[in-house]
């Protein structure tokens, strides 16, 4: 018998539920050990070079992508995020955190002002951090700028993270707001990351959710799926009816945590014809994110005045928008 979305009481306890700044961005950064050597799987794949964003990235040619981060040394703290998180993202919870997103507007302000929030509250709880939230999104747009892509793409790097707000806008715990996505009511892929850890989620035995189709059927795409709730999911929504970004950035924002997907090969009997072009702009876009960390931090006030540009040409000029 399917679960029902019924509400469950957030285990306060648990220290991946804290409202604390420091701890989610110390298990997002931990996460990228993951996915940074995965993303090492696709540097040799050729891609399509009719498009600008599908010419291959330049900033990171010289880096060396394997000491970015040890996955060895972040194991144990990341596949207990991962069990917690595997455990408590099923059918129940994203209907339920469908809903919840849809009853109400959590604040009303500009992207710009979003960024100085979310940026704030990090700093405020880890003022010891050596580099800020909004430092990160600019090195990953000025990444993108610096290689030439479209003022577009320059924008979803710079936003890419924003949806890390909701971890302050009524999040049950990390393990719904950062991590690798996946797709629940199906059965869970082995292509996704500590894939034994899924023993605990109630989906995983149920008649239906349990199977390797669940509720969907072969083709049906990619824009008709539930992925796991987190801050790409919570960004997309929030930006696909108020921006004027291309369906590419979209996609940029919706999956770049979609390991299991545009690295792993999983999850191929999903795509449509869209989503064969969509695959591609997510890995055009994925080096950004993950390699631009080690950059020159930039100088925030330095860069406003483009960015805000930016935003202005995709957003609206001091939009306001509704979070």
């Amino acid at each position: 018998m399917a679960p029902g979305a019924i509400y469950e009481t957030p285990d306060t306890t648990s220290p991946f539920n804290q409202r604390d700044g420091r701890a989610l961005e110390a298990t997002s950064d931990l996460i990228d050990d993951v996915n940074v050597l995965k993303a090492n799987l696709l540097a040799n794949q050729s891609t399509p070079e009719d498009q600008s964003i599908f010419t291959k990235s330049v900033f990171d040619a010289t880096k060396d992508k394997t000491q970015f981060r040890q996955y060895d040394t972040a194991r144990s703290r990341v596949k207990a995020f991962y069990t917690e998180q595997h455990t408590k993202q099923t059918v129940a919870h994203n209907l339920r955190a469908r809903a919840h997103f849809h009853s109400k507007t959590r604040a009303e302000m500009t992207v710009w002002d979003a960024i100085l929030k979310l940026n704030s509250l990090i700093d405020e709880s880890d003022p010891d951090t050596s580099l800020s939230q909004i430092e990160h999104l600019l090195q990953s747009a000025e990444a993108i700028r610096r290689d030439g892509k479209p003022r577009w793409m320059q924008l979803v790097g710079l936003i890419h993270d924003l949806g890390k707000l909701l971890f302050f806008f009524g999040a049950e715990g990390q393990w719904d707001v950062v991590g690798d996505t996946f797709p629940v009511g199906c059965a869970f892929s082995s292509a996704i990351v500590y894939p034994d850890t899924f023993g605990g989620n109630a989906d995983a035995r149920d008649e239906i959710y349990g199977t390797e189709h669940g509720i969907y059927v072969p083709g049906c795409g990619l824009d008709k799926v539930m992925l796991s709730w987190g801050h790409d999911e919570y960004l997309y929504h929030v930006m696909k009816g108020q921006s004027r970004i291309p369906e590419e950035g979209l996609a940029m924002i919706r999956y770049h945590s979609f390991y299991a997907w545009h690295t792993g090969g999983a999850y191929r009997w999903m795509m449509d014809e869209k989503d064969k072009r969509m695959l591609e702009a997510v890995r055009a876009f994925n080096p950004y994110d993950l390699y631009s960390k080690s950059d020159e931090v930039p100088r925030v006030e330095e860069l406003k005045e483009y960015y805000q540009g930016v935003i202005d040409e995709f957003i609206g000029k001091d939009k306001i928008i509704k979070w």
